[in-house]
């Protein structure tokens, strides 16, 4: 800074929008308003000298269990910005709905894309909300959310579920499922929570199909701003593989090591696939099992063992272990918080996460591109709901990811919540509605809906 004024100076363009965000948080909470209400600005004489610890700081956003509205991805891009946050994961498709619209496939979205009620609470509960749920995204609505994140420097990465979390596509086209065992004419999208036992035949006509359906992602998602494409690749049941005659004899044909090779074949499958046309593949932690494939990268969610075990096999890792960095968790331990869910992860608890574990190697600790803090909306029916839980520990998580390693045990969590005292004022004027350090408001109780409150202490990893 200068006396007269305001220096901004960037290595390159993003490095110059980053120290513009530095500066609004000096100018404090009215600079976060859509409109001014204020003319001028004094600050103190001083500079300030910055850079992120890591490339890859980013959300994975769950939009197939309930659907934001592309206003509402929006809105999320410029939060991200905010806090200096540079990767939007959307997580497109899964059981529950089908939300991009495919032009040669269109009853992905015409079917697949809507449910006739939806499961309220975690899935021990009683309760339903008849109410249909759905929505998707048009072409031009992928576009503009791409755009709008390319202007604040933040990549947008795609990720369309294989073979597993697949029932909204099955219910769109029958022939994707296992017909040979499942009766799929008759399957629905799935209106329930947890993980589902229909999943992708193992066929060639199923890798053709979602050929096409990369096809047209990779034309709405450019390189430039999405170079990585995310194919899932969790939680894949193999029973039905296991019953099935085509599965049986596929495994046979292909020489695979029995259903986890059938599931590394069609990783391995699509990681040629994309590294041809240009992209890299990043899959969650399964896809370790049965070998991985050998340019994919790993988003390592079932804590740190997968990141660890692909670090050191030479490669990249995204860290987002559930017991850290899932903000579907609940915040509190309290009877209020609205449908506790999983482990009790506090914003301390999320400000002294660590991204690189102590087990690695330097070598392998160089393949750890950073992390990402996962958002799943199984119980966050609307824009209210994502907020609470992702705010304001998203906050924390954009100082890990950015600010210099700290030495062990050093990060100083009472500074940490002295400086959020002024940026729960700015999350004020940007409308968020976070979780106050008191507990929930009453409208962000939800009584008598059940949770699943199960003892806070992490499982190892």
């Amino acid at each position: 800074m200068r006396e007269s004024g305001v220096l901004l100076e960037g290595a390159d363009a993003a490095g110059l929008f980053w120290a513009a965000q530095t500066l609004r948080q000096l100018l404090g909470p009215d600079a976060y308003r859509k409109a001014p209400v204020r003319r001028t600005w004094t600050l103190p004489v001083g500079g300030v000298q910055d850079a992120p610890r890591f490339g890859w700081r980013g959300m994975m956003l769950d939009v197939a269990r309930h659907f934001l509205p592309k206003d509402g991805v929006l809105r999320y891009l410029d939060l991200l910005a905010a806090h200096k946050l540079n990767v939007l994961h959307l997580h497109l498709t899964d059981d529950q709905g089908w939300r991009i619209r495919i032009a040669r496939f269109p009853r992905l979205t015409e079917v697949g894309a809507w449910r006739p009620r939806s499961r309220w609470g975690h899935r021990a509960s009683p309760l339903w909300n008849d109410t249909p749920h759905g929505g998707f995204y048009t072409h031009d609505d992928i576009r503009e959310i791409v755009a709008y994140a390319a202007e604040r420097h933040i990549r947008v990465v795609p990720e369309i579920d294989i073979p597993g979390h697949s029932q909204a596509a099955i219910a769109a086209y029958p022939e994707l499922g296992n017909t040979d065992v499942v009766d799929t004419a008759a399957l629905g999208v799935w209106d329930d929570w947890g993980i589902n036992e229909n999943v992708l035949a193992p066929t060639e006509a199923v890798l053709r199909f979602y050929e096409g359906v990369f096809e047209e992602v990779l034309e709405l998602f450019p390189p430039e701003v999405s170079p990585f494409v995310h194919i899932g690749g969790d939680e894949c049941p193999k029973r039905q593989w296991r019953e099935s005659p085509t599965a049986q004899a596929r495994i046979r044909e292909l020489g695979v090591d029995g259903e986890d090779g059938l599931q590394s074949w069609f990783v391995r499958h699509f990681d040629r696939w994309l590294t041809a046309r240009g992209r890299r593949l990043i899959g969650w932690d399964e896809i370790l099992e049965g070998g991985l494939a050998d340019g994919a990268a790993v988003s390592s969610w079932r804590g740190s063992a997968g990141g660890i075990a692909a670090a050191e096999a030479g490669h990249d890792v995204v860290m987002c272990p559930e017991q850290q960095v899932y903000l579907d968790h609940r915040q509190d331990g309290g009877p209020d918080e609205p449908m506790p869910i999983g482990y009790v992860r506090t914003l301390e608890d999320v400000y002294r996460f660590e991204p690189v574990p102590p087990k690695l190697s330097p070598r392998a600790a160089r393949h750890v591109l950073g992390a990402q803090a996962n958002v799943w909306t199984e119980v966050m029916e609307n824009q209210d709901r994502i907020d609470y839980q992702v705010f304001p520990r998203l906050a924390a998580f954009a100082e890990v990811v950015w600010s210099p390693q700290p030495e062990p045990a050093a990060r100083d969590f009472a500074a940490f919540e002295a400086r959020m005292g002024p940026h729960y004022a700015r999350l004020d004027a940007l409308g968020v509605g976070y979780r106050p350090p008191t507990g929930p408001r009453p409208w962000q109780r939800r009584p008598g809906v059940l949770g699943r409150p199960i003892d806070g202490t992490p499982r190892e990893a």
